[in-house]
């Protein structure tokens, strides 16, 4: 990509409004009993400000919105001059056990959802696209189960702490919850709606630690409200050391990884990484961006 066209797609994204969705993620698949039972993936969004909801789509929902969006900017729609490839969305499967066929669609929708909002900026805008996103009153009504792929991969779990005298409750971090949470391990902790949980730590950025009814373990953020945060504390951060090798210049570089990134990220994605992380290196053409080696520290 020629440094104009990324300054110019810099400039067009800064621009976008901060409800705008820029990632998506399937943390689980839930069965719902209607006329006939049937499944919906639950998807966590993160818009451009930050913010961070569930949304409850079927694969049907997945498919009309892939089905405008086609007629929209498709190849085959020839008298639109802004027609490009959009990507693959899994066909639709008419035999089969339902929980296979909702599971087997997981990894694929998540590749789909990447691709749709890594295009343009203005087809972020895009008005069934943005629907789509939405979280919605029927979203907001839904009560999520286990959310099992926002499970962190380590489960460390503290013992109980035993309250020291002058113990002020009311200045502890804790949080109210907002759901049931049935744990499937014992690592996990168990509470019903309406319960008080003293939070003890903060596994990353979709996992707590804390104690309630005399037990401890960690549970999802999306099941409580904070009522008082934990303090700030310096954690682990992961590193990204990248080399560049010429026959003048060796240069070093370590950039902080966020947790979005995959444990075997692509190519791809790691110099999209580079790009953005520093201006001088926005400014390195393709020809020396690609001839950087990233390799993972910590």
């Amino acid at each position: 990509m020629s440094l104009p066209r990324q300054l110019r797609d810099k400039s067009d994204f800064d621009q976008l409004p901060n409800e705008v969705p820029v990632s998506a993620n399937i943390a689980d698949a839930q069965e719902k009993s209607g006329f006939t039972s049937y499944y919906v993936f639950v998807i966590e969004v993160k818009t451009k400000g930050g913010g961070r909801y569930l949304i409850f789509r079927r694969y049907r929902q997945f498919y009309a919105l892939h089905s405008k969006l086609e007629e929209r900017y498709g190849a085959e729609n020839k008298s639109n001059t802004f027609a490009f490839t959009l990507p693959v969305l899994p066909g639709k499967v008419y035999v089969g056990a339902k929980k296979e066929i909702a599971e087997s669609r997981i990894p694929i929708l998540n590749i789909y959802m990447k691709k749709l909002l890594c295009l343009p900026s203005w087809v972020l805008m895009d008005e069934d696209l943005r629907l789509f996103f939405y979280q919605s009153e029927f979203d907001c009504e839904q009560v999520p189960k286990g959310l099992r792929r926002l499970r962190p991969r380590t489960r460390r779990v503290k013992s109980i702490m035993h309250q020291e005298p002058g113990f002020d409750r009311m200045a502890a971090p804790r949080a109210e919850a907002l759901f049931d949470f049935l744990g499937t391990s014992t690592l996990e902790l168990n509470f019903k709606k309406g319960d008080l949980i003293y939070l003890l730590s903060r596994i990353n950025k979709d996992w707590l630690e804390g104690t309630v009814h005399n037990a401890t373990g960690i549970f999802p953020c999306a099941f409580v409200k904070i009522i008082q945060d934990l303090p700030p504390e310096e954690g682990t951060i992961n590193w990204l050391r990248c080399y560049y090798q010429d026959d003048t210049v060796s240069i070093i570089r370590d950039i902080s990884v966020e947790e979005d990134l995959s444990s075997t990220p692509l190519f791809k994605d790691l110099m999209a990484l580079m790009r953005y992380s520093t201006g001088r290196w926005r400014r390195c053409s393709h020809y020396w961006m690609q001839r950087f080696t990233p390799r993972h520290i910590s």
